[in-house]
């Protein structure tokens, strides 16, 4: 199920509830054509994969997490682990500390679009 967060306080309280569990962010609008269309699917990605915490942040009412996380076009996806947003180099040390050989695809954190295939490939790499 996807979690409506409205403040940086609700979305403290998801990663500590989110524990070691990937967390995905939707940073979205109601008047955003391309937010409407991926809202969906968005919410069957969370019951498909119910060891990952989704989320959804409406930007006109949550000025202040859009402005805490650089929201400049939406939806914007963010995902985090351990109350961080992942980045480029916390994949890098995962990889290596898992003995893994090189990463399959690009180093993306955060996305903009309604691409679903993109969506749903960087959950299933950094579950």
């Amino acid at each position: 199920m996807v979690q409506r967060i409205n403040n940086m306080r609700e979305l403290k309280e998801l990663f500590s509830t989110a524990g070691n569990r990937l967390v995905v962010v939707e940073f979205s609008a109601p008047w955003c054509g391309p937010c409407k269309i991926i809202a969906p699917v968005f919410q069957a990605m969370s019951l498909k994969y119910q060891n990952v915490m989704f989320a959804q942040v409406d930007v006109d009412s949550s000025k202040e997490l859009a402005e805490e996380y650089h929201i400049i076009v939406v939806p914007t996806f963010q995902m985090f682990k351990h109350t961080r947003k992942v980045t480029p180099f916390s994949r890098l040390k995962r990889t290596l500390c898992c003995l893994r050989s090189e990463p399959k695809s690009k180093k993306i954190f955060e996305f903009h679009g309604a691409d679903v295939e993109k969506l749903e490939e960087k959950i299933l790499e950094l579950m």
